[in-house]
């Protein structure tokens, strides 16, 4: 499972999500050439999005395609939490792995 979290710049946990994703379910299926912010999560490590590339992966949020892979909820929680991160300052967003 993948989880996400905002934090600062020195790792204090501002925000943390609720979706879990499902990396056999969900992200494997992803093709990484069409959506290569989302495609990037690993299963069983961490990654870290900036506030400009959390604003290239909200963009891919949007796709039908996404949303169908990885669920609506799951896809506007990764928005919000996107959304954060880009209104913030020094804010990071973390994809956790197993």
């Amino acid at each position: 499972m993948i989880n996400t979290q905002v934090r600062t710049e020195t790792g204090e946990i501002v925000l943390r999500g609720s979706c879990m994703l499902d990396w056999m379910k969900t992200v494997q299926h992803i093709d990484e050439d069409e959506f290569p912010f989302l495609g990037s999560l690993l299963p069983y490590a961490d990654t870290m999005f900036n506030s400009r590339q959390a604003e290239r992966l909200r963009r891919e949020m949007a796709s039908q395609s996404v949303r169908a892979i990885i669920g609506q909820d799951s896809a506007a929680e990764i928005e919000s939490l996107c959304l954060r991160v880009e209104n913030g300052s020094h804010l990071y967003l973390w994809f956790l792995g197993d």
